[in-house]
């Protein structure tokens, strides 16, 4: 093949590039003009007591009076924390203050209950929204499911109107918050008028892994107490009170592949015991799922120069035979001021921001975020945007990127503006001790972990 017909084919395939572009920012700006704007108005971080936090050191403590642990288990466990970033400031439910472990229904419900309605409890009162104003509940909580759903339990504490729209959602993962975002977009763009109730949390009370499969800890390490309530509105009324305007949910799900769907699985032990398995398609699925969402994201919110570099590169790279043409990751940072990633753990946002190139400041919402209240599941994103604000960056216009992942396996996004400057905030869970962060890096642990991971099935 000649360089000149090469050329030809490259110009060629950059021109439709173009087109398809112009094309994408008409229908964008047509549906824009349709659809209804969806704001923000505020969100609320629950704070546990004083009395509930935890060390590294009392966990290991708490594991070694249980009595269920090897001592080899309870060095992996050890190893763990001292590299997973986690601080010595995290929340554990009561039930972990006690001699013994003994997890029961009623501890699980307390714990839940705890977040949940402190979490609402302080969004309607800095909102001032009346119950019966709220037409949609969204409840998210992966693991812990009860008897009536988590959103009865809501609506009944609440005594919200008879013909509210609820939804309950379990088994999705730490990506389900920013799910359940999306599902909350949909409706309000059928529901007029309305505000729709998001709650996202998890429970750890009856779900710690007692068994000896070194695969199963991660839970027992770094999930900790948290949780979130988001209050969204497409009243156009709200827009000169709100914090923030949605501009794109993306959601990806890979869960038709048999390796992405096994990779995160709560199954029994050969003892009978149950936890939630991490096998060595982790690794691979969760790439691919990041990688696919990553590439929406970018088509979505990309400077146009930066789409045609990564396009040509990407042409340039299947054209030529043997290309030694390095890849070109494009520089999100043009697109978004803020990016909070879900802190799956220091390794996970070790990775992200070496592939995505975002500075140290630019990852420390969700670092912080790891170190003071650890992995709180699908609300971590939450605790990170709050971590922001109480610094005083959220500036007017700026643009915010929360991005969540887990089991299924799923990935999801959510770009963010500004409707303002985000002022002083007492009830943010950072307020008081905002003047201690960040930590220095070199006090949170070095190497990263390893995990013994289980034979894909």
């Amino acid at each position: 093949m000649s360089w000149d017909l090469l050329n030809s084919k490259v110009m060629f395939i950059a021109l439709l590039i173009i087109c398809n572009l112009l094309l994408l920012c008409f229908v964008l700006f047509m549906t824009k003009k349709t659809s209804p704007k969806i704001y923000l108005t505020d969100f609320a971080c629950y704070k546990p007591p004083t009395s509930q936090k935890a060390s590294k050191e009392h966990v290991i403590k708490q594991a070694i009076q249980s009595g269920y642990f090897s001592e080899q288990i309870l060095d992996f466990m050890k190893k763990t924390l001292e590299r997973s970033g986690l601080g010595d400031s995290t929340y554990l439910a009561e039930i972990f203050f006690d001699q013994k472990y003994h997890p029961s229904m009623k501890a699980a419900r307390r714990e839940v209950e705890m977040t949940v309605f402190g979490a609402v409890d302080t969004l309607l009162a800095k909102t001032g929204v009346r119950c019966e104003d709220i037409g949609i509940l969204i409840v998210n909580c992966c693991i812990y499911n009860t008897v009536p759903s988590l959103s009865s339990v809501v609506v009944n504490k609440y005594k919200f109107r008879e013909n509210i729209i609820t939804y309950n959602l379990t088994g999705m993962g730490c990506s389900a918050g920013l799910l359940a975002i999306g599902l909350a977009k949909q409706l309000l763009q059928v529901h007029h008028n309305s505000y729709a109730l998001i709650v996202s949390t998890e429970s750890i009370t009856e779900n710690v892994y007692i068994g000896k499969d070194r695969s199963k800890l991660l839970i027992n390490c770094l999930f900790r107490v948290g949780g979130a309530a988001i209050l969204l509105s497409n009243r156009p009324s709200d827009r000169n009170n709100s914090k923030y305007q949605l501009l794109h949910t993306v959601h990806t799900n890979t869960s038709s592949s048999d390796r992405s769907y096994n990779c995160i699985l709560r199954e029994e032990d050969t003892a009978g015991i149950v936890g939630v398995t991490i096998n060595k398609d982790l690794l691979t699925s969760a790439i691919a799922t990041i990688e696919s969402n990553l590439t929406t994201v970018g088509y979505l919110i990309l400077p146009i120069k930066e789409k045609l570099l990564y396009m040509i590169n990407y042409i340039a790279r299947k054209l030529i035979p043997a290309s030694s043409i390095q890849p070109y990751i494009p520089n999100y940072r043009k697109a978004v001021e803020h990016f909070i990633p879900h802190v799956g753990g220091k390794p996970v946002l070790d990775e992200l921001q070496r592939t995505l190139g975002f500075s140290d400041e630019g990852m420390e919402a969700s670092r912080m975020t790891l170190y003071r209240y650890g992995n709180t599941s699908s609300s971590s994103i939450w605790y990170g945007l709050a971590y922001v604000e109480a610094k005083g960056r959220v500036k007017k216009g700026d643009r915010i990127w929360q991005i969540a992942f887990g089991s299924g396996f799923k990935c999801n996004s959510i770009i963010w503006r500004a409707m303002r400057t985000v002022d002083y905030d007492d009830s943010n869970p950072w307020t008081e001790e905002i003047v201690g962060f960040p930590v220095p890096v070199n006090l949170m642990g070095g190497e990263p972990f390893t995990v013994y991971f289980e034979p894909s099935k």
